[in-house]
């Protein structure tokens, strides 16, 4: 899969580095070795932040201005990353889906950036294109219903959006069934070292916990 980074988005994000990660997988209901990892990063992060000071993260904070750079309020629209986290914080178990779901928001929530993981085999074409949601632009987040992306960073394919920091489409999401994973790191912060880092991370736990083969990134 091609990914490209559009002009709109370099003009109010000029530093954005971004990652993606192919795999093929097997994904399974639950793995108590992933979760295991998850309660640990918990414990941590209730330790070490507060739902004020976790905006400070590199990451959290850098999707936060481009939302407002692009129109979106963060507090209303909160990035997936910081949503997480908040919910941690607050003493709330995080939602457990599935493997890969699950291993990828352990990622997200590890390097602060906003992840967007999908199921390959679904996307119309051989490109993805970042760009910002549009007025009236029909969008469907998974398990949110038709949400207003105006103002979103949104990764198209041939077919229309996909992926926004505050929630993927139910077209291209994850199953038990997903074979073809697809994971997009968006590095607002422009820190590319941290950006390699998140990726290698999620290739990690593909490979430990989704039986994967063929994993590989690059940078964009």
């Amino acid at each position: 899969m091609k990914v490209f980074v559009s002009n709109e988005i370099a003009k109010v994000c000029p530093n954005f580095v971004g990652a993606c990660v192919e795999a093929n997988v097997v994904n399974t209901t639950y793995s108590e070795g992933l979760w295991e990892e998850i309660h640990a990063l918990e414990e941590h992060f209730r330790e070490t932040l507060t739902t004020e000071s976790l905006k400070q993260l590199s990451g959290i904070a850098a999707t936060r201005r481009v939302y407002k750079a692009c129109g979106k309020d963060p507090s209303r629209y909160r990035p997936a990353s910081e949503a997480l986290i908040r919910r941690m914080l607050q003493g709330k178990e995080l939602y457990q889906i599935d493997t890969l779901v699950d291993l990828i928001n352990l990622a997200s929530i590890k390097f602060g950036y906003s992840i967007g993981g999908f199921d390959s085999s679904k996307f119309v074409g051989d490109t993805l294109t970042l760009g910002i949601g549009k007025a009236g632009e029909p969008y469907e987040g998974i398990g949110r219903g038709m949400i207003n992306i105006e103002g979103l960073p949104v990764y198209r394919d041939a077919q229309g959006g996909v992926g926004t920091p505050t929630s993927d489409h139910e077209r291209t999401k994850i199953t038990i069934d997903t074979r073809h994973l697809l994971v997009l790191i968006n590095g607002y912060d422009g820190n590319e070292q941290s950006v390699r880092a998140n990726a290698e991370f999620i290739i990690d736990l593909v490979n430990r916990y989704c039986s994967a083969s063929n994993a590989s990134y690059y940078i964009y």
